[in-house]
């Protein structure tokens, strides 16, 4: 757990597949429940790349690559106040119009930052009141933390939005139009590592007011339970307080860590020989740590997971989805997720206890259609595993987080045919 409240404003066994008729699963999610308006886009190749403009990158099949410093910046750390100067390379998107009147957006990534280097990135739009906001910063990130500390930023709010660690909010009347990302590959002065950015992209959302739901019908993935591997968080209370401290603090990393293992990839022994080996499950631990947003201080933080994943090869990013219909097109595609729900004790069958924020993975679904969760918060690894109540777990997670998810898969395994109005 330990998200801000919410409510703020494959490689794997499949298990009982359930036979779903052709033309229905076909439909699952293709029509965007009225009213809920999300758009996702990225860019993640030389042609896309290209469609923005770049200053001392070069756009390759590997990402885009820090080729000649053409920019200088100062970073100070969050921790220790010491101030270092760096060299930056820059790629700014295209304006990317929305299609209706976005009052969110959150941008995802993911890099290679050797050494010292980080990615910086920004968001700027355009309002439907006319005005053309400021470079909102979203996140300076790099994978290791010996020698810079990632981090979002606070205090940005003015009378366009604001961010929320990850989140830019579009304050009343001021909702976007269009929007554009601007990504700076940063290294220290006289350093010649070369920092790439892989993939970045952001999700646009308009969503109505949190309210009752119409639940969704089962489509697809009827039976379907992915063989995701069960990591408790609640093993590791009190283990590195100053990444939080396990427990509810680490139900991001716990989770991520589950669908990093369920595609086969992570930390190896020699990553997390700092871990103390009496620990269980150690990779967590390297997860926690790896995620950690030092100014938010957590490891919440939704990007900064999505992008952790980047590091062991995989595509990362954060969406919003419009019901489980569109989850269950994942699930059948053999990609499990991780959603984002905050709830009340009692209000979900099969779930006892209450949250104002919590991670967990959904790896598939009953034969009734009922989610299967692998739930961190859970006292044993043994435990994880949890069927729970459709209709309320919906309207848990579509009313609090508005349908959030980390989708994380190898390139070799595609995603499902998105939406006509694309949210993936």
């Amino acid at each position: 757990m330990n998200r801000r409240n919410v409510l703020r404003t494959a490689a794997g066994a499949v298990v009982a597949a359930a036979a779903v008729p052709a033309e229905q699963a076909a439909a699952a999610g293709r029509k965007p429940p009225a009213g809920r308006d999300v758009a996702f886009r990225r860019w993640d190749s030389p042609q896309r790349w290209a469609e923005g403009t770049g200053s001392g990158v070069f756009a390759g099949t590997g990402g885009l690559t820090f080729a000649a410093p053409t920019g200088h910046f100062s970073h100070t750390d969050p921790v220790t106040g010491l101030t270092t100067d760096y060299e930056t390379a820059t790629w700014t998107g295209p304006e990317t119009a929305v299609g209706f009147a976005a009052t969110e957006v959150i941008p995802s990534w993911t890099a290679d930052t050797p050494g010292a280097c980080f990615v910086r990135i920004e968001l700027s739009g355009t309002t439907v009141a006319g005005t053309t906001t400021k470079w909102f910063d979203l996140g300076r990130w790099a994978a290791d933390d010996v020698s810079f500390r990632r981090t979002s930023v606070r205090g940005q709010g003015d009378a366009d939005g604001t961010v929320y660690a990850d989140t830019y909010v579009a304050a009343d009347g001021r909702a976007l139009a269009s929007w554009r990302l601007r990504a700076t590959l940063l290294r220290p002065v006289g350093s010649t590592d070369v920092p790439v950015l892989r993939t970045v992209g952001a999700v646009a959302s308009a969503l109505p007011a949190p309210g009752k739901l119409t639940p969704s019908v089962p489509l697809a993935a009827q039976g379907v339970v992915l063989d995701v591997p069960q990591y408790s968080q609640q093993i590791h209370q009190g283990e590195y307080p100053q990444w939080n401290g396990g427990g509810e603090a680490w139900c991001s990393p716990t989770s991520t860590s589950m669908v990093l293992a369920y595609w086969g990839v992570g930390p190896t022994p020699a990553d997390y020989a700092w871990v103390d080996p009496s620990y269980a499950d150690p990779w967590v631990d390297f997860a926690a740590r790896h995620t950690f947003d030092h100014d938010y201080d957590g490891c919440g933080n939704w990007p900064f997971n999505t992008a952790y994943a980047g590091r062991f090869g995989l595509r990362g990013f954060v969406t919003r989805l419009r019901s489980l219909n569109e989850a269950e097109r994942f699930i059948a595609a053999g990609i499990p997720l991780i959603a984002s729900a905050s709830y009340k004790k009692g209000e979900v069958p099969g779930l006892d206890y209450g949250t104002n924020g919590h991670l967990m993975a959904l790896v598939g679904f009953t034969a009734d259609g009922d989610p299967v969760l692998n739930d961190p918060n859970s006292a044993s690894n043994a435990q994880v595993r949890k069927p729970v109540g459709r209709a309320e777990w919906e309207s848990a997670w579509l009313n609090s987080s508005r349908g959030v998810v980390y989708v994380i898969h190898p390139a070799s395994v595609p995603l499902p045919t998105p939406p006509g109005q694309a949210n993936w």
